[in-house]
């Protein structure tokens, strides 16, 4: 596993431990006191937040503020002052909507509930903080999760979709099925004409794929595809991770999925194994896209296991 590729899954793993109450992976966690939050005007009253951990959406009007994810707990305080720092409500955190289960994005579910927040998401995120169990791609990138404790978990879910009606807007959570895991929700607010992806679409190169979670490369694919479709040409997007974009830029993500996903389906049929499709270095032309979190042959591991099915060892816990 890369020196990357490793503090990304203590990252996770430190959101796992906090959103958990586990003080197992208190050495590894990051210094959560350096983090500054930094807000971005996004369009009209939505704003993206960045700190440690998947970017937040937020609505914040003079109904009171809806936020779309959460961070990690430690960084609550420092949101709800970013938030405040804005000037434009001294309303509260009314809803938090979490875009799936992983801990970069629900660590703060606990601080938030306690506040009065109403946390809101897809029935499978709370399935899978309740019980815990295993994540990762099937092969190199794996971390255990332990269940959730009570207060992190959403108090309202839903299956297909659900829409909060709260500053002018209709914002609207869509569950799209097995993409980046079996619980993703992208989150539409058409008055404003932004979305937020969640980490169905990331711009830190090759996506990890929590196929361990019900996720897939097919359903990240039919999830862009089909949310692309329903968007304005001008929207702008709100990435699980990196920096604000816009739809040539999930075009050319959602591109690359697809081009990736045929050369390994290709060697597939092809009868290669794991270890010659990574010798032969199939999927070298995407080379740009490597080594920020999941390198090549990661990737190579997380398109088979997808393609064919397979989750590895972590078969015995789904």
């Amino acid at each position: 596993m890369s020196s990357k590729v490793r503090a990304w899954m203590i990252l996770l793993l430190a959101g796992a431990a906090l959103v958990c109450g586990q003080t197992a992976a208190a050495q590894q966690q990051p210094d959560f006191s350096k983090v500054q939050i930094k807000a971005t005007k996004v369009s009209g009253n939505i704003y993206m937040l960045e700190g440690q951990g998947g970017n937040i959406a937020a609505s914040v009007g003079e109904d009171g503020i809806v936020i779309v994810d959460d961070q990690f707990a430690p960084l609550a305080d420092k949101i709800q002052a970013a938030l405040k720092e804005l000037k434009i409500t001294d309303k509260p955190v009314r809803f938090v909507i979490n875009t799936h289960y992983h801990g970069d994005h629900t660590g703060g579910n606990v601080p938030f509930n306690n506040a009065g927040s109403t946390l809101i998401a897809q029935d499978n995120v709370r399935k899978r903080l309740e019980s815990g169990g295993t994540a990762g791609n099937g092969g190199s990138i794996k971390m255990e999760v332990k269940p959730a404790e009570k207060a992190a978990l959403p108090i309202i879910t839903f299956e297909h979709d659900v829409t909060v009606h709260l500053n002018g807007e209709d914002i609207r959570a869509l569950h799209f099925p097995s993409g980046h895991t079996d619980g993703d929700s992208i989150i539409f607010f058409p008055k404003n004409n932004v979305v937020h992806m969640g980490d169905d679409f990331v711009r830190y190169g090759f996506p990890f794929i929590d196929v361990a979670s019900g996720g897939s490369v097919q359903g990240m694919i039919d999830a862009m595809e089909k949310a692309t479709a329903q968007l304005p040409a001008d929207v702008k997007v709100i990435p699980g991770h990196g920096a604000l974009s816009n739809l040539d830029d999930v075009r050319a993500f959602t591109k690359m999925l697809k081009e990736t996903s045929a050369v390994v389906q290709k060697a597939i049929d092809g009868h290669k194994t794991l270890d010659q499709m990574k010798q032969e270095k199939i999927l070298a032309p995407w080379e740009k896209f490597s080594g920020q979190f999941v390198n090549a042959d990661a990737f190579i591991e997380t398109l088979f296991n997808s393609l064919t099915g397979h989750k590895g060892e972590f078969m015995k816990h789904n």
